[in-house]
């Protein structure tokens, strides 16, 4: 083999050794696929809220009640529900909270919708309050009424009332429903739930009692929220949906003993 071609082939040998100790170029990085974003909803809807194991139902008759209203002191405020800058309203494809013809009405389009509106004012502690909720389209479980001493961080009492004849209050404390009072039957409320009810709520420091149409229904005694703004709120348990019409609120003063 003459020089020159033994030259040529260990030039070949040695770029082929030094290939071989060349790394691979690395692989480009696999795509990361970013989270979707949920979307929060408004401070009015809150879906699949905290909730009390249910209980059994017994049944109990109400008590008739005295004028609640004579019994208290004097008018603190009414609300005609003309003034919309002293609730929070909103609208989604699932539900809405409107105000319109001297009435707040809470719509929802769909099941497992629960919806709420509060008032920005005043600040209450002992107090008695009337509102009437007037249902356009309630059925069976379905479920609306009032929120009680709601503070900034929506910790509150909530008074509710179902289509199917029953009454309850809950305190939502920290995220956690808490049952202050087990589901009741009352028979009056078959008819009341549907046309129109009229409840009522005697505020007085750590007890809180509960009225629809004038008639006593029970007795909360609790000391964990002592003042807060009101509220209203509905829960659909119907594909339907539901709807209800709140208006005539008036609050009270408690008379000095």
């Amino acid at each position: 083999m003459n020089p020159r071609a033994r030259i040529t082939i260990l030039s070949l040998l040695l770029t082929l050794v030094l290939a071989a100790c060349v790394a691979e170029p690395p692989l480009p990085p696999t795509p990361t696929v970013a989270p979707t974003a949920t979307l929060t909803p408004t401070p009015t809807i809150v879906w699949f809220p905290p909730t009390s194991t249910p209980t059994a139902v017994p049944t109990r008759a109400a008590s008739p009640t005295p004028d609640l209203a004579a019994e208290a002191g004097p008018l603190q405020f009414s609300d005609d529900f003309s003034d919309d800058s002293l609730w929070t309203l909103a609208s989604s494809p699932s539900g809405s909270a409107a105000l319109a013809n001297n009435h707040l009405t809470l719509s929802a389009t769909r099941d497992r919708v629960y919806l709420y509106s509060l008032r920005n004012r005043p600040t209450l502690a002992n107090y008695y309050l009337g509102i009437t909720a007037s249902p356009n389209l309630c059925r069976g479980e379905d479920e609306f009424g009032l929120f009680i001493r709601t503070t900034t961080d929506l910790d509150y009492y909530r008074f509710g009332i179902s289509c199917d004849s029953r009454a309850h209050v809950d305190r939502i404390y920290r995220d956690t429903a808490n049952v202050m009072q087990g589901w009741q039957t009352f028979p009056f409320l078959a008819s009341a739930a549907q046309s129109g009810v009229r409840l009522g709520v005697w505020a007085e420091g750590r007890e809180l009692r509960f009225y629809a149409n004038g008639q006593y229904l029970f007795t909360v005694t609790d000391t964990v929220l002592n003042s807060g703004t009101l509220g209203l709120f509905i829960r659909s348990a119907n594909s339907a949906g539901m709807s209800v019409n709140f208006s005539d609120l008036v609050v009270y003063d408690l008379a000095s003993p």
